[in-house]
C-alpha cells in the first residue's frame, strides 16, 4: 500500500477524524528528533506503515470496551484507536520517556479523559480489557503470557505480525487453548494479523 492509497483508505472511513490524526503524526515527527519512536526510514511512510496499519485492526474486534495496548511505544496502534473511536484506551509502555510522550500527546489531543498511560510492564497491571493489542513486542506465546493480567475469558486479542504469524500460532497452541485465526494485512502483502479469543492456559 502506497502513502496515497493509505490516505485514500483512511479518508473513505475516517475523514471526520483526519485532522486529529494529522496532529498526532506531527507530534510523533517532532518527538522523533528527541527519541527514536519509530524507525526513521518509516517516518515518511507514516500513513501506510503506522496509521492505517493500526486503524485496520478496528475491523477485527468488538466496537466497545477497554482497549489495552501493550508496548505502545509511539502510540501505534493504541493512540490511533483512541483517535478513531470513543472507547477507553490503556497505553502500556514501561519506557519512561515514551510513556511521558504518550501522556503529553493524550493531553494535547484532548484524550486524557479516556486514555490512561501506564508506565509499567503489562504483567504488573490488573485490567479487564475487551481488546488487547501489541505491535512488534514479543512472540505470540509470550504476548499471551503478558496479557494474562489484562484479560478475561471474553477478551479479544489482535496482534499484527510478519510472515511468522502461522508458526507463532502453532507454537502458542502447545501451551494455550483458544480460537486462533490469521488475517492478511491490507498494508503489506507479507504481513499478517493474529486474532484470538477464548484464550486460556492448557
Amino acid at each position: 500500500m502506497t502513502e496515497d492509497e493509505a490516505r485514500a483508505w483512511f479518508r473513505a472511513r475516517y475523514v471526520s477524524r483526519e485532522t486529529a490524526v494529522v496532529d498526532f503524526a506531527a507530534l510523533v515527527a517532532e518527538e522523533q528528533a528527541r527519541q527514536n519512536l519509530v524507525s526513521s526510514a518509516t517516518l515518511p511512510l507514516i500513513w501506510s506503515r503506522h496509521i492505517v496499519d493500526s486503524a485496520q485492526l478496528l475491523d477485527h474486534v468488538p466496537a466497545e470496551g477497554l482497549w489495552a495496548d501493550i508496548g505502545s511505544g509511539a502510540g501505534f496502534p493504541g493512540m490511533i484507536v483512541a483517535l478513531l473511536t470513543d472507547r477507553p484506551v490503556a497505553l502500556i509502555e514501561p519506557r519512561r520517556k515514551r510513556a511521558e510522550f504518550l501522556a503529553y500527546a493524550a493531553e494535547a489531543l484532548g484524550l486524557a479523559d479516556r486514555v490512561t498511560v501506564h508506565a509499567a510492564k503489562a504483567e504488573a497491571l490488573a485490567l479487564e480489557a475487551a481488546v488487547v493489542s501489541a505491535r512488534a513486542v514479543a512472540s505470540l506465546p509470550d504476548l499471551l503470557a503478558l496479557s494474562t493480567p489484562l484479560s478475561t475469558a471474553k477478551t479479544r486479542f489482535v496482534f499484527p505480525k510478519g510472515r511468522s504469524a502461522r508458526e507463532e500460532v502453532a507454537a502458542a497452541r502447545r501451551a494455550w487453548h483458544g480460537v486462533f485465526h490469521v488475517e492478511p494485512s491490507i498494508t503489506d502483502p507479507e504481513s499478517l494479523i493474529i486474532l484470538a479469543r477464548g484464550v486460556a492456559r492448557r
